[in-house]
């Protein structure tokens, strides 16, 4: 297979003229994100230079404390990003969600590092950072639309919840159908993206590799690998997440003790 193909800046810059369709779109249906598209991509830009210049030197340097950091880093930012995006109160659901990604993640990357990619040595840079990057960016959206939907059904269905809590129910049982169909919407993008892959998408890092020379076989052996552990972290970080954020918000009487942020 050939090696990567390089693109060159001036390339990039010239192929980054193709955002004025989007910011046409806005304009013409007076979306009112022209403003919100070039923030978030001079942001997108920048932070990806200074964390592929950053990645360079990590790759390098590959201490197991420095990647451990880096990883708790990840972490404490995806569980802030998910807090901030959910528009709950940050003071009780950041320990949780970071608890719930972190028991998601770290057995998992784990046994790629040690039983499957098995780099040398097993915490290298080069497969740890892009492999939990992968796991954690997938798992964010899923604990979004898990919080989202219990606690709104915790405010649309206050009064069935109350009446079960009020006839001697628990308040694990009184809102266990509201956990059921929080992690059901939560896990039904990632089933539908499994069920179409392949046939509807060429996933990321698949594409990734087969741009980078891969064999096409290989590739396709990575994505499987992939694909699996971030189902497998995203349902161990949503059970967690949703069990440590309830025990966090109920009151001694059962009561939720949360409510949206406006």
């Amino acid at each position: 297979m050939n090696s990567t193909l390089d693109i060159a800046w001036w390339q990039l810059a010239l192929f980054s003229s193709v955002l004025i369709i989007p910011v046409m779109v806005s304009r013409i249906y007076q979306l009112g994100i022209s403003k919100e598209i070039f923030i978030s991509v001079g942001r997108m830009t920048v932070q990806l230079i200074l964390v592929g210049m950053y990645l360079e030197y990590l790759f390098k340097f590959n201490s197991i404390w420095v990647n451990l950091v880096w990883l708790s880093l990840m972490i404490l930012v995806g569980a802030s990003s998910i807090v901030s995006k959910t528009r709950l109160p940050t003071n009780k659901l950041l320990v949780p969600i970071v608890l719930g990604l972190a028991a998601g993640l770290f057995p998992i990357v784990i046994i790629l590092c040690f039983g499957i990619v098995q780099p040398s040595p097993w915490y290298s840079a080069q497969y740890l950072i892009p492999l939990a990057g992968m796991l954690l960016g997938n798992s964010l959206s899923g604990n979004i639309v898990a919080l989202q939907n219990l606690f709104t059904a915790f405010e649309e269905r206050k009064s069935e919840y109350e009446a079960a809590i009020s006839l001697g129910a628990s308040p694990q049982y009184a809102s266990r159908d509201f956990v059921r169909n929080a992690l059901r919407k939560a896990n039904a993008p990632i089933l539908a993206s499994m069920a179409t892959t392949g046939l509807v998408t060429l996933p990321g890092m698949m594409t990734g590799q087969i741009l980078g020379g891969a064999s096409p076989l290989v590739a396709i052996k990575y994505q499987l690998m992939i694909m699996i552990a971030i189902f497998v972290m995203m349902t161990i970080s949503l059970t967690l997440s949703i069990h440590l954020t309830l025990k966090a918000t109920f009151t001694k009487e059962g009561r939720v003790n949360v409510t949206f942020r406006d």
